[in-house]
């Protein structure tokens, strides 16, 4: 057992290093306190080069404002700063802790060389392992070069937690694209031995972002996003969602931002995905970039040094304005499908590349290579069933002038094929009338109180003092969902009523799961989620099914109800309830264009 030794203050450079472990994680961290450095000088240029996946070198090089020699001391120094008043919660620059330099010249070999606006010549310090030079003379261009090499030499043991070069490489490449999505106006150039080079050039002023969101997700993204714009009580929120037949396997393209400020906040993460909840399967996931502004002094962003985590003063007020613009945003985006479906079944087509011209004398393309016979022959569906052959018609009932056009003919009893005034639309009738099922299902728990069952005995839970309190608040609306509960003693509800659609449920685990989503949302989402969830399982069983052959006049209504009804695109697992494929796709596939 170690003994007992005396209280001694800890030298600067074990502070330092103590720190770096919090500040410096990994390169990324190295170069997104750099980079915050050279936005918060005003820099309109910033270049980042990288070696060893920014282990062996990282080299961040501005055209700010520049350092004045007498300075250089106090930037290396712990706890100075020029970014941060009198008032700690009124922040409105990137960095203010002054702790990011001193922590990684205590873990590395850091380098600054800098030069002012109104200065001959520029200055330099270094500093090793926490060992700082004195300042000395250096030829350097306006702004700041700040060099770092053999990250954690002197921390040897943080090198094994390191991941490969291009594992590093690759967060580095995320860290700049989510600082250069908040600042169009800059110029950022990433490069390096263990990358190619990323170039960001200006995208206009500080409000054009649009461009800047191109030049990052790329012009397919816009092509399948949503603009979100809403406010409430002071709070804005501006942006851009992905519809949702157009998602991710993971949540690594959601970029959040607050007061300018790239952030990884859990409560926006968490408001995203339960605003996608009703039109995303679990394992999908939206691509977002969405930008929070509100008063400095409502939100805390010193709660941890790297900076990345944020705490508002009053969560529920931001958590519901996220939740309630994107699904506002949804609701009111119309029937939109996903150009990266067609585009799939365009390959589907092409086989895996674009068919050739025919000539004369090319009768015998290979297998794969657009609508030769053998192609043909893979697409056979057979007999099919015409509108117009089966109303005994030769006119046009429906007009095709309406978004997803006028029903031509039902596919394997399954696919409803219509025609639109410049596309070909696919409807898969079973998914698209599962999700018209349960979006009406989901307006009648909306428009009037769940039924509820009345328990024979009621359930008594033990829960704590303040969670009973939480509960005991929400009862009204807790009631109109179908849960009736009320205080039994200061630490207990009674649950009597459950409601009707859940049958036989675990009522101590529901209740525990609303008391703990209310401590940390304010929000009783827990049950609504699972009432949706019945209904989704009840839509499922009570919509078309596949192998139905429907009328004409049927095929027509569902495409009518799916132009009427938010969030018709995907069906309730996410999938894409139609697929339309433009005129000019189908041109080319025939070469024609």
């Amino acid at each position: 057992m170690v003994g007992i030794m005396p209280i001694r203050q800890l030298p600067d450079t074990m502070i330092n290093q103590i720190a770096a472990g919090e500040v410096v994680e990994r390169p990324a961290s190295v170069v997104k306190e750099l980079v915050e450095n050279a936005l918060d000088a005003g820099a309109s240029r910033i270049e980042i080069a990288t070696a060893g996946g920014g282990l062996g070198l990282i080299r961040v090089i501005d055209d700010g404002a520049g350092i004045a020699p007498e300075e250089l001391p106090l930037a290396v120094g712990r706890h100075c700063t020029s970014k941060l008043g009198g008032d700690i919660h009124d922040i409105r620059t990137l960095g203010f802790r002054g702790e990011a330099l001193p922590s990684i010249g205590s873990v590395a070999r850091l380098t600054i060389r800098s030069r002012t606006a109104d200065a001959d010549n520029g200055a330099e310090i270094s500093v090793e392992g926490g060992v700082t030079s004195t300042v000395r003379p250096a030829a350097a261009n306006r702004g700041t070069t700040v060099e770092v090499r053999d990250l954690f030499f002197a921390t040897p043991a943080r090198l094994k937690f390191m991941k490969g070069p291009r594992a590093e490489a690759a967060a580095i490449a995320d860290v700049v694209k989510r600082i250069a999505m908040a600042f169009p106006q800059v110029r950022f150039t990433l490069s390096g031995s263990d990358r190619s080079t990323l170039e960001l050039p200006p995208a206009g002023d500080q409000n054009d972002r649009p461009a800047r969101i191109a030049q990052i997700l790329g012009s397919e993204f816009g092509e399948n996003s949503l603009a979100v714009d809403a406010e409430r009580e002071g709070v804005r929120l501006t942006g851009h969602i992905s519809i949702p037949s157009w998602s991710r396997a993971t949540a690594q393209q959601q970029y959040a931002f607050v007061n300018g400020r790239p952030v990884r906040d859990k409560l926006i993460a968490g408001a995203i995905r339960g605003a996608f909840a009703d039109v995303l399967p679990r394992d999908r996931h939206a691509v977002t970039t969405l930008f929070l502004w509100l008063d400095p002094a409502d939100v805390d962003v010193n709660v941890h040094p790297a900076k990345a985590d944020v705490r508002f003063r009053d969560a529920g007020l931001v958590r519901g304005l996220i939740v309630g613009a994107i699904r506002q945003t949804l609701a009111g985006a119309g029937i939109r499908a996903s150009t990266s479906a067609s585009a799939s079944m365009l390959e589907a087509f092409r086989g895996e590349r674009a068919p050739a011209p025919v000539t004369p004398h090319d009768f015998h393309r290979p297998l794969g290579s657009g609508f030769a016979e053998q192609e043909q022959a893979l697409f056979d569906a057979g007999p099919t069933v015409s509108a117009r052959q089966a109303e005994g018609d030769s006119g046009d009932t429906v007009s095709a002038d309406a978004p997803l056009g006028a029903a031509r003919a039902q596919i394997h009893e399954n696919y409803i094929v219509a025609q639109t005034a410049d596309s070909l639309v696919i409807v898969d009738q079973h998914a698209a009338h599962e999700r018209l099922v349960y979006e009406a299902l989901k307006r009648g728990l909306d428009e009037r109180p769940v039924a509820s069952q009345m328990l024979l005995l009621p359930e008594v839970i033990d829960l704590p003092e303040e969670d009973a309190d939480r509960l005991a608040a929400q009862a009204p609306l807790l009631a109109r969902l179908g849960l009736g509960l009320e205080r039994f003693g200061p630490s207990a509800v009674a649950v009597r009523e459950t409601p009707a659609m859940l049958g036989e449920t675990d009522i101590h685990g529901l209740v525990r799961d609303l008391a703990d989503e209310l401590a940390e949302n304010d929000t009783a989402d827990t049950l609504r989620a699972r009432l949706n969830k019945v209904a989704a399982t009840m839509a499922c069983h009570g919509s078309v099914r596949s192998g139905r052959r429907l009328r004409p006049d049927e095929m027509n209504a569902l495409l009518r109800e799916m132009e009427a009804t938010p969030g018709s695109g995907t069906c309730n697992h996410g999938r894409p309830t139609y697929i339309e494929l433009k005129l000019t796709d189908i041109e080319r596939l025939f070469g024609r264009r």
